[in-house]
Formats: C-alpha cells, sequence, structure tokens
C-alpha cells in the first residue's frame, strides 16, 4: 500500500509540474505574440503647433496708481459777502481768459464810487485854484499842501471802491472748462463760499503717482513711462518733470510727476490710471507665446521641437528661466536660444522623446 500510495503521489507531481511547464510556455508565447504584434504598431504621434523663440530686448518696469492733475485746477470762492446779479456757470463749458462767472450786487459801490469821483473832482478844482492863489501870494503854501492831500485821498478812495466792484465780479483767470454750480442770481453768499472749480484746458496734463524709494532713487527728470487709461491696453506716453525730493516716512514711496503732452488723448483730470515706470537698464531675453510655457514640480518649462537623428521631429523637454508678460507672450531669460521651435497649442500633452507632427505643416 506504501508503495502504490508513492507512486499515486508521484504521478500528480509529475502532473503538476507539466502542467505549470505548458502554462508557462503557452504565457510566454503569448508575451512574444504581443510584443511583435506591438512591434508592427506605428509609433504615436501628438499633433502640435509650433512658435520661434525670438529674441528681444526687455526692460524691468514697476506698476503705479496715478492720478491725472490738470496743468492749472482752482476752486472758485468769493472773497466778499454779497448777493448774486448775475451767473454764467454752465458745467463743462469751456471759458475764455477774463470771462464772467459770477457777479454779486455793487449798486451800492457803484453809488460810493459817483460820490467820491466828485468829490475828486472838487478837490481837483481846489488844488488848481490855490495853485494860482499861491503864485499871486494869496495863498499859502499849506493850504495848497492840504488841498492836494485831500485829493489824493478822494482818488485813493476811488481806487478802493474799483476794487471792491471788481471782487464782487468773478471772472475766470484762465481758459478752463467749468465744474459743477449751484449758484443763482439773488442768492445770498457769505465770504468764501464755493462757487465751481476751474480745470485748465491746456496742451498738456500731469501725472502724480508714486514708487518706492528704490525705484524713484533711479529716476531722472525726462525719463519716459507709460500710462494706461482704465480699461484700456493703449499706453500713452509720459515724460517725467519732478521727483519729490522727500520719502514718505510711513509709506517708503516718493511722489512722481510726469507731464501727458497732447492732452487730447489724455484721460479726464482727476482719473485713476495706472503708470508702467522702466527700472534699470535693457536686457536681452527670448519672446515666446504663453502657450509654450508649462508648470511643473521642476519649474518651469517647454517642448522644444528638433528632429531626431531619422529626421523625425520630437520633442524635448527644456527647464527655462521665465519672467515677465509682455502682452500675449512671455519672457525667458534662460534656457533657450532665439530660433528654436517650441510647441505651443497641445503641449500639454507632450512627454520627452514623443514623436510629434506640426499642424499645418508639409507631410
Amino acid at each position: 500500500m506504501n508503495r502504490r500510495g508513492w507512486i499515486g503521489s508521484s504521478l500528480l507531481v509529475v502532473l503538476v509540474v507539466g502542467a505549470g511547464a505548458g502554462l508557462g510556455a503557452w504565457k510566454m508565447g503569448s508575451l512574444r505574440k504581443a510584443e511583435a504584434a506591438a512591434a508592427a504598431q506605428p509609433e504615436p504621434v501628438e499633433v502640435v503647433t509650433v512658435a520661434a523663440a525670438r529674441a528681444v530686448e526687455h526692460r524691468a518696469a514697476a506698476t503705479a496708481i496715478g492720478t491725472v492733475l490738470a496743468l492749472r485746477s482752482i476752486t472758485v470762492r468769493n472773497e466778499l459777502p454779497g448777493t448774486v446779479q448775475e451767473v454764467a456757470l454752465a458745467p463743462g463749458q469751456v471759458v475764455e481768459e477774463g470771462a464772467l462767472l459770477v457777479a454779486l450786487d455793487v449798486s451800492v459801490e457803484e453809488a460810493e464810487l459817483a460820490a467820491q469821483q466828485a468829490e475828486a473832482e472838487l478837490a481837483e478844482t481846489v488844488v488848481q485854484r490855490l495853485e494860482r492863489a499861491t503864485q499871486n501870494r494869496a495863498a499859502s503854501e499849506l493850504d495848497l499842501d492840504r488841498a492836494r492831500a485831500e485829493r489824493d485821498i478822494a482818488l485813493a478812495q476811488i481806487e478802493r471802491t474799483r476794487a471792491i466792484i471788481a471782487r464782487k465780479t468773478i471772472r475766470a483767470p484762465f481758459r478752463a472748462r467749468v465744474g459743477m454750480a449751484d449758484v443763482h442770481p439773488g442768492q445770498y453768499l457769505n465770504q468764501g463760499t464755493e462757487l465751481t472749480t476751474l480745470q485748465g484746458v491746456d496742451d498738456a496734463v500731469h501725472v502724480d503717482f508714486t514708487v518706492g524709494q528704490q525705484v524713484a532713487a533711479k529716476l531722472h527728470a525726462g525719463d519716459r513711462v507709460d500710462v494706461f487709461a482704465a480699461g484700456s491696453v493703449q499706453a500713452i506716453s509720459a515724460s517725467i518733470v519732478a521727483i519729490d525730493a522727500r520719502v514718505d516716512p510711513a509709506t517708503r514711496n516718493a511722489m512722481v510727476r510726469a507731464v501727458i503732452d497732447g492732452a487730447g488723448d489724455a484721460p479726464a483730470p482727476g482719473a485713476s490710471v495706472r503708470v508702467r515706470v522702466p527700472v534699470g537698464p535693457p536686457s536681452a531675453a527670448v519672446a515666446v507665446p504663453v502657450s509654450t510655457l508649462r508648470k511643473g514640480p521642476g519649474g518651469d518649462h517647454v517642448f522644444v521641437i528638433a528632429p531626431d537623428p531619422g529626421g523625425m521631429a520630437r520633442a524635448h523637454l527644456r527647464q527655462v528661466e521665465s519672467g515677465a508678460m509682455v502682452g500675449d507672450e512671455v519672457l525667458v531669460h534662460a534656457g533657450l536660444a532665439a530660433g528654436e521651435q517650441v510647441a505651443a497649442s497641445g503641449s500639454f500633452k507632450l512627454r520627452e522623446a514623443v514623436l510629434v507632427a506640426v499642424a499645418g505643416a508639409a507631410r
């Protein structure tokens, strides 16, 4: 019985080993067939568009928020109290220098002026008579001097009254655009009441903005800056005319003033604008479309498209040092040379050494 059991066990082992060997041979054959089938399949190709890296000259820039100011801007107030007699304030209207804005009632001053003019005429007549009398020794020099003094006083009173009338007649000191106003005939105005604002209409406007003290130290009068109105991508060139000599101790910023020549293209006074301020000397860089730049754990990279020894175009990952964006392009300061072809649209699906086909290129 033991011999029979041993023979049965041996046969079972032989059967198991034989089955395992057969299964292994079958599996190996399947793998060889799969490898042969894979080798017969064509290499996958990714379709991309390419862009050529181009050399550019770039200058670093800082951005600041500025305010547009008219070259001349004032708030109009009345120097003397009085009742409004005439108003010529039309908001938005451009008035010329010397144009009447507001006239207060000067009827009392005009009456006083007429009386003073009569007194001055009388005093002049007395002076003339005393001069003749003095020549004939009929009057003393003292009487003549007193008469001349009274005449001069009368003339001075006339000038004073005329000055009061002029101060009650408010005129535009320069060519300007009238702001909002709420003044009406018959209204009584206390001294110093705000009447309106005047924004000078000139061929230029100022732009005031602040920059950090490090940036301000590198700026000079005559440097050019770019001004952008709200919602606009079109730059307006401006020239720096003044840099504040004092740095704000709270913010460590310095005030800078630039002028825009040709105010017709400039935003209205009081508008907020964005100012791009160049910093430092220009430097050489390479510009590529933004879509070519990829982000990864290892940093920024692009895929450079270059032919392999067989002449097939392949993608190669290249680490780069990226910089500022300029429009729809990004600047590359290291890792890429001008003229190299980089993958643009479709670069997200690339990997190292993958075969690529350039969209639009001849096959």
